[in-house]
């Protein structure tokens, strides 16, 4: 089967950074996209930034407005994994982090099929 791991997160001073890392593995045929998405308490989940596989550079990607400037999502598609660097930490950016991939394996070929990591915490305090 396919999973995500992930790692990073904790807990950061108001204007610091943070780095997350999600790495897939298993039986994958292919990834197409990646990305990030977080959950505050009480709150809806939401898309924090995704990138697709066609991005050889990691300068196309697609980030929620709140984020834009701050933050940065990569990719290494011999790694299979994804990055998020979280700079200029605002409080509002506390939340359950998730690590998302689109992905076909030999199951699912060729359709693909939606994958979530266990979430990380990030949580930004004085």
């Amino acid at each position: 089967q396919v999973q995500l791991v992930e790692s990073g997160g904790g807990l950061a001073q108001p204007g610091g950074s943070l780095s997350l890392s999600c790495a897939a593995f298993g039986s994958i045929v292919s990834v197409r996209t990646m990305g990030w998405y977080r959950q505050a308490p009480g709150k809806v989940r939401e898309s924090v930034a995704l990138i697709i596989r066609g991005d050889a550079t990691n300068s196309a990607a697609d980030y929620v407005n709140s984020v834009k400037g701050r933050f940065t999502i990569s990719r290494d598609n011999a790694k299979n994994t994804v990055y998020l660097q979280l700079n200029s930490l605002k409080a509002e950016d506390t939340a359950v982090y998730y690590c998302y991939a689109e992905m076909a394996n030999r199951s699912s070929w060729p359709t693909t099929e939606n994958f979530w990591g266990q979430g990380t915490q990030v949580t930004v305090s004085s």
